[in-house]
């Protein structure tokens, strides 16, 4: 035996592992790098690791397109699929808990590609000594949280795992709607001119989940803004030719804009002082060294919209509850693919992708 094969790892019985496949990557991954926090964040690793490892090996045009869900066409008929997790900690925070956070989040993924979400299915994780009581909460918010959105969920799974294996609980779910005729929205279809939407209000979410984490109560409670955008995102569609559509999760707006500018090869100038931010919000982002526009969102879009149609479909979106307070927010312009704040000063700067782990464990 030679010193390598001395080092090599051993099963229990002093025998080399068995190889069943020699696993071949053709992604350039720096030996010893290892998965970090950030890696989920959805700023600047999470693209890395999708953009380097996922879709070089997955291949497929349209996982290339990155968007929130997948359009497929089967039998004539154009399906939008999308699948997602759930790890947020705590699980339960001001105006939602994982379960309607799962619910929601599949639905405005499937909403975000146009689709009329039609089935879901959820998959849950649980931890040995989860209470009975808890998971009873979480699975009956999950059934409110169908009805509201209007969607069936259909099938599912369970898993449980040791103490200490799943911080309690954690959800899968995946979603499947249909995208009516005529409707194609993408992040690579951004055109100079056009005009960027927010559909309300940023940072709510993000901040609930923290004020929560940390222990910190605020004169006024932050509530998270979960919510199923489908009425919103059909408002809109019908008043106007929309080009795109995100729902700004995990890295908030700033991180949003900078995909879609990369997808599109476009850049994009929002103003400052029409990005609506809750007081509160701004307030305990302000205690807590945080900037709101990375600041994750459950019940926020944002929409790129032919500049002609911009002021329909604002109006549009205003109808509904969830968007009261929409606003045009900035415009499109010719590469490169970079993203500018306009300041009240009348100044500008870069807003770049989220970098690190600003807000790990938000959904």
């Amino acid at each position: 035996m030679n010193d390598a094969e001395a080092r090599a790892p051993r099963d229990v019985r002093g025998a080399p592992p068995a190889r069943d496949f020699e696993l071949s990557c053709p992604v350039p991954l720096p030996p010893g790098e290892q998965v970090l926090l950030g890696h989920g964040s959805g700023g600047k690793l999470t693209a890395q690791l999708i953009r380097d490892l996922f879709v070089p090996v997955f291949g497929g045009s349209e996982l290339r397109r990155l968007g929130d869900a997948a359009v497929v066409e089967v039998g004539g008929q154009r399906l939008a699929f999308t699948t997602d997790g759930f790890v947020v900690q705590p699980p339960f925070f001001p105006g939602s808990n994982i379960g309607e956070l799962a619910v929601n989040g599949t639905v405005n993924d499937l909403a975000m590609m146009g689709a009329r979400p039609l089935f879901l299915s959820a998959a849950l994780i649980l931890e040995e000594g989860l209470p009975m009581e808890v998971l009873g909460t979480v699975v009956a918010s999950m059934a409110s949280a169908c009805e509201r959105a209007g969607v069936q969920l259909v099938t599912g799974d369970t898993k449980v795992v040791e103490r200490g294996g799943a911080d309690g609980l954690f959800v899968t779910t995946s979603g499947v709607g249909i995208v009516p005729e005529g409707i194609d929205v993408g992040p690579d279809l951004c055109r100079p001119g056009d005009a960027v939407i927010v559909s309300g209000p940023v940072g709510s979410h993000g901040v609930a989940v923290m004020s929560r984490r940390a222990g910190i109560e605020f004169e006024a409670e932050v509530e998270s803004d979960s919510a199923p955008l489908t009425s919103v995102v059909q408002a809109m569609l019908g008043a106007g030719r929309v080009r795109c559509l995100r729902d700004a999760t995990r890295g908030g707006l700033a991180s949003v804009l900078n995909e879609l500018a990369e997808s599109s090869g476009v850049s994009i100038t929002v103003e400052d002082r029409a990005i609506p931010v809750l007081g509160p919000v701004r307030a305990a982002c302000e205690m807590l060294g945080l900037d709101p526009l990375y600041v994750a969102n459950e019940g926020v879009c944002v929409a790129v919209v032919a500049p002609e149609d911009a002021g329909a479909v604002l109006e549009a979106a205003r109808t509904d509850p969830l968007a009261s307070s929409a606003a045009i927010v900035g415009e499109v312009g010719t590469g490169p693919a970079t993203v500018r704040l306009r300041t009240a000063l009348g100044t500008t700067r870069p807003l770049l992708m989220l970098a690190g782990d600003q807000l790990p464990r938000i959904c």
